[in-house]
């Protein structure tokens, strides 16, 4: 196959035809298959559960049923954790480099049908074609990544220092077990690909909750593992409906850790009924309320194109999308006339399409939520751009609102509720304190973003903002682009639970505990101290 230039979230854009052409042909695919009914994988098992099905339909076009998907219930868990477990035991003992061996396979084969993947996304998720790429393409290198992190650690076994010339001791981080991943609807293959690779890796067996949203992404996961050779058992796939299938899975004793992404209340309440007889782990990436800062040192034009991006880029559907802006009030008026002409310019309509960048939002919960913001800015604050639903011949068939700009009291409550819409709060500030001052007033802290060319102030920033990631004149993507190796993405506050993050070089160890092994030689050691000669006779 004639090589393309990797896509990544930062990618501004795949004018190859050859790309195009490529993706084309893989809607085309994905579109042949639509309708089809998926069972459930339970071990060596497809379980069929023909009544109550989970509908998946896209947010382009509401009317189509992309498949019809057997709904877990708390009655199939047991069975899959227990499948879980009956297969932990072998994983772990195959070693890890089997283990890494196998996933680099599973890794090769994303890669391979990284166009059929990414087509699917582009229909289930509504996401435009380089954000579809994108997430195939971190999928991969996720994967790859936690491989690569545990080759360099050999296995995570290391020699430690001897108390005596006759022992010899080891250190070793062995897995929990059985990880429940219980996954979001963004980033369907990517997010759920990187939870559940660092579980594996680690020698621990995964039950896996797809979102209700993407149940077919998430089927194609499982069918990814088995094809590269991941044992039955080790893997198993649950699609089902939130909390009914979810919270029967967190709560399971069978259940060693859980590794969610997902809303901070659902996080929040998985975390605080986990841990009964001990403590779980329990890895969880909880969204964000992300600040992009504005300050009197910026560089207008791309402070515009950088928040126009990182708020509007997959609907403002992304953990780490700026959704509130403080900007200097003395270049507030130049600032917000660059973006809402950038705002402006952004393509509309079916996202599967070339030219198109902005689609729909994933359902009808989150137009609801939208038409809430509109409604409470027009009592609080002033609509800038946007604030409807989108009609039209394209529009009316799907879930779409327009990209919406709003100036708001810095007491609004919008400046601190995750929405996950595209709706962009601004807040003028007198300055770089007021700013960071703001910023921090959240619950959250996932990212953050600054435009300034002064280095000190872009110094302070880092230093006293409470975010794990922080970007600095960044036009790309204010907030937004992070990728494995580059850009570890980690929640502080209530965006988090761990304090290290996905895409970086700790998040495999939080998959493991550590066991100390001592091993004294009987042949060279010396008699045992308390015992005399004479007793000894």
């Amino acid at each position: 196959m004639t090589a393309i230039p990797k896509i990544t979230y930062t990618s501004a854009n795949a004018d190859l035809d050859l790309f195009h052409r490529w993706f084309d042909e893989a809607l085309d695919r994905v579109r042949a298959d639509v309708g089809k009914f998926y069972p459930i994988y339970i071990g060596d098992r497809a379980v069929v559960l023909p009544r109550n099905a989970l509908v998946d339909t896209s947010p382009i076009e509401k009317s189509l049923i992309l498949g019809k998907f057997s709904a877990a219930t708390a009655e199939n868990v047991p069975a899959a954790v227990e499948a879980a477990r009956r297969a932990q035991k072998s994983w772990e003992r195959g070693g890890w480099k089997e283990r890494v061996r196998v996933l680099r396979r599973a890794a090769t084969l994303i890669r391979e049908s990284k166009f059929d993947l990414a087509a699917l996304m582009s229909i289930e998720v509504g996401k435009n074609r380089l954000e579809s790429m994108g997430d195939a393409e971190e999928a991969a290198d996720l994967i790859d990544y936690y491989c690569t992190q545990t080759e360099q650690a050999d296995g995570f076994r290391k020699e430690m220092a001897r108390m005596t010339p006759h022992e010899r001791n080891e250190d070793v981080l062995r897995p929990y077990g059985v990880f429940t991943c219980i996954a979001p609807f963004n980033f369907p293959l990517a997010l759920s690909a990187g939870m559940s690779s660092a579980a594996l890796v680690g020698g621990n067996t995964v039950v896996y909750k797809p979102a209700e949203d993407t149940p077919w992404t998430g089927l194609r996961l499982y069918e990814i593992y088995r094809d590269a050779g991941v044992p039955s058992g080790v893997f198993n796939y649950l699609s089902g409906r939130g909390m009914e299938v979810g919270d029967a899975l967190w709560q399971h004793d069978g259940i060693d850790g859980v590794v969610f992404t997902g809303s901070k209340r659902v996080g929040m309440r998985i975390f605080n009924g986990l841990s009964g007889r001990w403590v779980k782990p329990c890895l969880m990436e909880l969204g964000g309320k992300n600040s992009t800062i504005v300050t009197s040192n910026a560089d207008l034009d791309a402070a515009a194109e950088g928040v126009m991006r990182s708020a509007f880029g997959l609907q403002n559907q992304k953990c780490s999308a700026t959704s509130r802006v403080y900007v200097d009030r003395t270049v507030a008026a130049p600032f917000l006339e660059r973006l809402l002409e950038r705002t402006r310019e952004i393509r509309m309509g079916d996202p599967t399409q070339r030219d198109v960048w902005f689609g729909p939002v994933i359902n009808p919960a989150a137009v609801a939520r939208f038409e809430r913001a509109v409604s409470q800015t027009m009592s609080e604050g002033e609509v800038l751009l946007g604030g409807s639903r989108l009609s039209g011949p394209v529009f009316s068939k799907g879930h779409f609102v327009a990209p919406t700009i709003a100036r708001l009291p810095l007491q609004s409550s919008l400046f601190f509720e995750e929405l996950f819409v595209p709706f962009l709060a601004i807040g003028e500030v007198s300055g770089l304190d007021e700013a960071i001052a703001e910023t921090n007033l959240a619950d959250f802290g996932l990212t953050a973003g600054i435009f300034s060319s002064d280095p000190a102030e872009v110094a302070r920033f880092f230093d006293d903002v409470e975010a794990g990631l922080c970007y600095a004149n960044k036009r790309s993507g204010a907030t937004t682009g992070a990728w494995p190796g580059a850009q570890p993405f980690c929640g502080w506050k209530g965006s988090g639970s761990t304090g290290k993050g996905g895409c970086g070089p700790y998040y495999v160890q939080q998959f493991l505990r550590e066991q100390c092994r001592t091993v004294v030689d009987p042949a060279t050691a010396p008699g045992d101290p308390q015992r005399s000669p004479e007793r000894a006779v």
